[in-house]
């Protein structure tokens, strides 16, 4: 299940979704870069306690009706720090200290979501972010991208590409999905990814990228290629996707898909990112 949700940020006052698909799809080989260059780089240096660098991302605050998520995104480095060894600590706490309101009530959860809106976009090239993500019901941590047209053609007609969401109920499981119009919420167009053996995404760092070239977006877990999505896995309708789109990393807690926190999920859980990188890339798709 999936359900769309809001930019909070106040230049976004349109509205997004989240989700994903356990639909199955090709492996078809990633698409081979022939040149590259890099675009955008983010290795989170930096003192411990400091906020991210503003020239690169904007923080988004407020709660999230639309997906029914428990938290309330924080401003500044309350719930967003680099820890002084290279990483950005994105933390959800199970604390209200400012009394902040929520679309329930008093907030239960504080947490934190930053985009690259106004800073930042690109189109095609290779897309990527090494991180560990929380453990525990109720969390969802997602690296995804929107298009930037999204203030003038609202969602879903922007596109959406969900690079890498994780919801605690499956821990050795990755969703990548695209949502676009006619193909959004439950709708949207994916595949999953399954670690072997039981191994569980919150035990160690894990790269997740896409691939993405004119008509095609190549999904891939520690260079594991699993998916491939072209305009003809769309039944006839549009594909949004060949335009520039900015980048968002977030930790949500509870909503329709993962459920909320119950007994078993402890607090304070952290997605910790490692890097975001960005490369353009001369892209032809696989014969």
């Amino acid at each position: 299940m999936a359900s769309p949700r809001r930019l909070l940020a106040a230049a976004l006052s349109a509205l997004a979704l989240v989700s994903a698909s356990s639909a199955l799809a090709s492996g078809a080989p990633a698409p081979g870069p022939r040149t590259t260059a890099a675009t955008f780089t983010d290795d989170f240096d930096g003192p411990a306690g400091a906020a991210v660098d503003g020239a690169k991302w904007q923080i988004e605050t407020g709660d999230n009706v639309n997906n029914h998520e428990r938290q309330y995104y924080t401003a500044g480095n309350n719930n967003a720090a680099l820890d002084g060894q290279g990483h950005l600590v994105i933390t959800a706490r199970r604390e209200n200290p400012n009394n902040y309101q929520c679309w329930y009530g008093t907030c239960e959860y504080t947490s934190a979501r930053l985009n690259t809106s106004g800073k930042f976009t690109q189109t095609f090239g290779h897309v990527e972010a090494r991180m560990k993500v929380p453990r525990g019901q109720g969390m969802w941590p997602a690296f995804w991208m929107l298009g930037d047209d999204i203030g003038q053609v609202g969602w879903p007609n922007s596109g959406e590409i969900d690079i890498m969401e994780n919801v605690g109920f499956e821990p050795s499981t990755v969703h990548g999905t695209l949502h676009g119009p006619g193909y959004s919420g439950s709708g949207g167009i994916g595949a999953e990814y399954t670690l072997p053996g039981g191994q569980a995404f919150a035990d160690d760092f894990h790269t997740f990228a896409i691939d993405w070239a004119p008509g095609s977006v190549t999904w891939s877990v520690d260079g594991n290629v699993y998916q491939r999505r072209t305009p003809a896995d769309l039944g006839g309708n549009s594909w949004v996707f060949d335009k520039p789109f900015f980048l968002i990393l977030n930790l949500a807690v509870g909503g329709y898909w993962p459920g909320d926190p119950d007994g078993s999920t402890s607090f304070p859980q952290q997605l910790v990112v490692d890097h975001v990188r960005v490369t353009t890339s001369d892209l032809r798709p696989p014969a």
